[in-house]
């Protein structure tokens, strides 16, 4: 089966809203589809992060990642955070994942950033697998969170 990957669009926003769901829902959130229309919505509509979407032949979402920019001082460039990443649970295993972190590395060389960030928990071993097959390298440092 073939996959296009390609930037996401308002007229994506119903399917993309799903996708979205089954991502928070992965992660223990509660379900709130008009919340998370409304944010991908604004997203898009503002040019906060850029969605690309996973397409398949027949015209489906099945995947989709979200990249959201940031700098780093000490390299005086920007960088990309791949804040998001999901896969449909019967597309699982077939390069879908692959395929959108390539075209977030080369979002990355054609912005002339200078990394690539990401975070998963620690216990998703696949997750921590694909990363490591992409040539995503483990960190040292200390990652920090705080919620108000």
């Amino acid at each position: 089966m073939d996959f296009t990957i390609r930037k996401a669009q308002i007229k994506d926003l119903e399917l993309l809203t799903k996708l979205f769901e089954g991502y928070r829902s992965f992660y223990r959130k509660d379900p709130s589809p008009n919340e998370a229309s409304k944010f991908l919505k604004e997203r898009i509509n503002n040019k906060d992060s850029i969605i690309y979407v996973a397409e398949n032949n027949n015209h489906e979402l099945v995947g989709f990642t979200q990249l959201y920019p940031s700098f780093s001082s000490t390299r005086m460039k920007r960088l990309w955070i791949l804040n998001d990443l999901f896969v449909a649970d019967n597309y699982r295993g077939k390069g879908v994942s692959k395929k959108l972190i390539n075209k977030a590395k080369s979002l990355t060389r054609e912005t002339n950033s200078c990394a690539l960030l990401l975070e998963t928990e620690k216990d998703n071993s696949i997750a921590n697998q694909l990363y490591r097959a992409t040539n995503f390298e483990l960190e040292t440092n200390n990652f920090y969170f705080w919620t108000p």
